[in-house]
C-alpha cells in the first residue's frame, strides 16, 4: 500500500509540475486561434469531444470554423482540424510532418504488437508495402464466395428466432458483432470461433469482442501511457496494473493477454502450414479444430501476406513481431467499426420503410437477372442467388444507402496527429482568429497535438451542401437513379486531382473544385494519404454482403412495444471515440450497447 502511495504522489506532482509550467508560458503559441473557453481545470474542453461528443463535436466546426483550438487535459491546447485543405497537408503533403502521436503509437504497440496502426517511418513504410496487394480487387472477389457462408448462417440465426407471420423484437447488435468476427477471422485468418453457434465460446473471441469496450473505460488515462512506457520497464508496468485501484487496467492486461496467446498460437499454425502443407502440420504444431486452411485453400488474408513476406527481399521482409502485429491489428480493425457500420445501418432502414423496399427491390431484380443471365435455376427463392463481387458492388441504392451511412455517421470519428516540427497549415476557408481578423493559415508549433474531425469533414456544408447533416442517400445518384461517376482527372476512391469542366458541381462532396483527401468517395472515412484504411475495400464488401443477405428474407422496424406508460424503446448512439447504440431512459440504462429492432418474414408489401 506504500508504494500505492508514492505513486499516487508522483503523479499528483507530476500534475502540478505540468501544470506549473503551463502557467508560467509567458503566451501561447495558439491564442490568435479561436475557439471556446476552457470548462474545467484538468479536462479543459477533452471530455466534452470524447465523451458522448456528437452536437459538441459539430457545433465547434459550426461556429468556429474548419480549425479551432481547444483545452486538453492538464492544460494542453489543441487543434481541432476539419478544413479540407488543411486536412489535405496533414494526410497528405506534410504527412512526415503530422505523424500519429506518441499516445497512439505506443498505446497500439502495448496492445497490438508491432502492427500497421503501431509503426512509424521506414518501418510503416515497409509494413504497408507488404500490405497494399493482400487487399487488391482481385484478392477480393476471390475471398467473396468463400465468406459468403459466414452472412447465411447469420440470417439463419435470427430466422430461426422468428415466430411464423409475427414479429419478434431482437437485439441485432450481439449477431452482428458476433458475424462481424467470423468475417474478419475466416477471411483474415483462414480460422473460425464458431461465433455465430450460440452455446459455444473462445477466449480470443471474447478478448476481441471486449478489448473496445475495456480501453474506452480509460480514454482519460491514455494521455499518460508515452511517460509510463519511457520510464518504467515491463515489470514496473505490471506492478503499477496491480497496484493502482482501477480494475479496468487489469482487465486490460489480461484481454491483451489472452490476444496474444491466441494470437501466436494461430500464427504458428499458419505458418507451418505454409512450409509443410495445409494438411503435413509439423509434429510440434497440432491443429486446431477451428482451422479453415483446407476450405479456404491459402486465400486469406494471412495465408497471403506469409507466402509475399517469404518470396520477398531480405530487406523488405518483415519480422515474426511485426506479422503477429499484422494479425491482431486486422482483427481488431475490421471488426468493431463493421460492427457498429452494420447496426447502424439496420438502424437507419428500420426506420425508413421507404428506403428498405426500395433497396429489396433493387436487390431482388439484380439477383434474378444474374440467375438468368448465367442459367441459375431460382427453385422459387430468389434470395439464396448469391451475386458476383462486381455486381453487388455496383448496386446504385445499395452503393449510395452504404456510402451516406458511412459519410453522416463515421464508426471512426476523431484521429489525432503532432506536428513533428514548426509548420504552417494553409486554409481552404478562412476563418475568424480570437480577435475577429480573418485568417487564410494557421502556424502550428512544434509539438502540438492535431485532432482530426472525421465528423465535421463529414458534415461539412460549404463541401456537402446546406443539407450536408441530413442522410440522403440520392445525393450519390443521377437523376435517372445511376451512380454519380467522378469527371476525367478525378478517382473514385477520393484522391485529389484535376476535374473535368463542370463535372465538380455535381459531384458529391466536390464544391467549386474543394474536396478532401478521403480514400473513399472523397469522405474522410476511412482517412487519405498513407494511412489511410488500407482494408476500405473488403469493410465494403462485408457491408454490402450481410445487409443484402438480410434484407432478402427479413423486415426490419423499430420497436413497437410500450410499458405501461406508454413508453417505446428509443436506440440512441453515444459519440464515444467509436460510436455506442444504447437505449434511452426509461427501457433502457443509457449505458449498456444494444440495437434492439423488430424483426419479421418478408411480405410482398414489402418491394418497391
Amino acid at each position: 500500500m506504500a508504494i500505492l502511495e508514492v505513486f499516487v504522489a508522483c503523479v499528483i506532482a507530476f500534475t502540478l509540475w505540468k501544470l506549473e509550467r503551463v502557467l508560467a508560458r509567458p503566451g501561447s503559441p495558439l491564442s490568435s486561434v479561436a475557439g471556446p473557453e476552457k470548462e474545467h481545470w484538468l479536462k479543459g474542453n477533452y471530455h466534452r469531444i470524447f465523451i458522448d461528443g456528437l452536437e459538441y463535436n459539430l457545433e465547434l466546426a459550426q461556429r468556429y470554423g474548419g480549425v479551432v483550438k481547444i483545452h486538453a487535459l492538464l492544460g494542453q491546447e489543441q487543434l481541432y482540424v476539419s478544413d479540407p485543405l488543411a486536412l489535405h497537408h496533414i494526410v497528405v503533403k506534410e504527412q512526415h510532418i503530422y505523424t500519429e502521436t506518441d499516445m497512439f503509437i505506443m498505446g497500439n504497440k502495448l496492445i497490438f504488437g508491432e502492427g500497421l496502426i503501431s509503426t512509424l517511418g521506414e518501418q510503416h513504410r515497409k509494413q504497408r508495402k507488404m500490405l497494399n496487394p493482400v487487399f487488391s480487387l482481385a484478392n477480393m472477389r476471390e475471398l467473396l464466395p468463400m465468406i459468403q457462408p459466414i452472412a447465411s448462417k447469420m440470417r439463419s440465426v435470427l430466422l430461426s428466432q422468428l415466430p411464423a407471420n409475427e414479429s419478434q423484437e431482437i437485439d441485432v447488435l450481439p449477431w452482428m458483432s458476433r458475424g462481424t468476427l467470423e468475417y474478419i477471422c475466416q477471411a483474415g485468418l483462414g480460422y473460425t470461433f464458431n461465433a455465430l453457434e450460440p452455446t459455444r465460446s473462445h477466449r480470443f473471441a471474447e478478448s476481441i469482442k471486449s478489448l473496445a469496450p475495456a480501453a474506452l473505460r480509460l480514454i482519460l488515462l491514455r494521455p499518460f501511457v508515452p511517460l509510463v512506457v519511457r520510464k518504467l520497464s515491463l515489470r514496473w508496468r505490471n506492478k503499477l496494473v496491480d497496484w493502482f485501484p482501477i480494475e479496468a487496467l487489469r482487465d486490460l492486461r489480461h484481454i491483451v493477454n489472452s490476444m496474444d496467446q491466441a494470437s501466436r498460437k494461430i500464427f504458428f499454425e499458419k505458418k507451418s502450414e505454409l512450409e509443410n502443407g495445409p494438411t503435413n502440420v509439423s509434429d510440434n504444431t497440432i491443429k486446431s479444430e477451428g482451422n479453415l486452411g483446407d476450405r479456404m485453400g491459402g486465400k486469406d488474408i494471412m495465408s497471403i501476406l506469409l507466402k509475399a513476406n517469404a518470396s520477398s527481399d531480405p530487406a523488405e521482409k518483415l519480422t515474426e513481431d511485426e506479422l503477429l502485429g499484422q494479425m491482431n491489428t486486422i482483427i481488431f480493425a475490421g471488426f468493431e467499426t463493421s460492427t457498429n457500420a452494420i447496426s447502424r445501418l439496420l438502424h437507419i432502414i428500420a426506420s425508413r420503410p421507404d428506403v428498405q423496399a426500395r433497396l429489396r427491390g433493387e436487390l431482388r431484380r439484380a439477383k434474378l437477372d444474374y440467375a438468368a443471365s448465367r442459367d441459375i435455376p431460382v427453385n422459387g427463392d430468389w434470395s439464396d442467388i448469391e451475386l458476383a463481387y462486381d455486381m453487388l458492388m455496383s448496386l446504385p441504392y445499395l452503393d449510395a444507402v452504404v456510402r451516406e451511412t458511412l459519410r453522416v455517421y463515421p464508426p471512426t470519428s476523431l484521429l489525432s496527429r503532432t506536428a513533428r516540427e514548426t509548420t504552417t497549415l494553409p486554409l481552404q476557408y478562412p476563418i475568424l482568429s480570437s480577435a475577429g481578423e480573418e485568417m487564410k493559415s494557421v502556424v502550428v508549433p512544434q509539438g502540438t497535438t492535431v485532432i482530426m474531425s472525421i465528423l465535421a469533414a463529414n458534415h461539412n456544408k460549404a463541401v456537402w451542401g446546406e443539407d450536408a447533416s441530413e442522410w440522403r442517400p440520392e445525393r450519390w445518384l443521377s437523376a435517372s437513379g445511376s451512380r454519380i461517376r467522378y469527371g476525367q482527372g478525378q478517382e473514385l476512391d477520393g484522391t485529389l486531382g484535376d476535374t473535368a469542366e463542370g463535372a465538380a458541381e455535381v459531384t458529391p462532396g466536390s464544391r467549386g473544385g474543394v474536396k478532401y483527401p478521403g480514400v473513399y468517395a472523397s469522405m474522410m472515412t476511412f482517412l487519405g494519404g498513407g494511412r489511410a484504411c488500407i482494408g476500405f475495400k473488403f469493410a465494403e464488401m462485408e457491408i454490402k454482403q450481410i445487409i443484402t443477405t438480410l434484407i432478402s428474407s427479413m423486415h426490419f422496424s423499430l420497436p413497437t412495444s410500450t410499458d405501461e406508460h406508454g413508453n417505446q424503446k428509443e436506440i440512441y448512439w453515444m459519440m464515444n471515440g467509436l460510436q455506442t447504440p444504447v437505449v434511452r431512459p426509461p427501457l433502457g440504462d443509457g449505458r449498456t450497447s444494444q440495437v434492439p429492432l423488430s424483426i419479421r418474414l418478408v411480405r410482398g408489401e414489402d418491394f418497391s
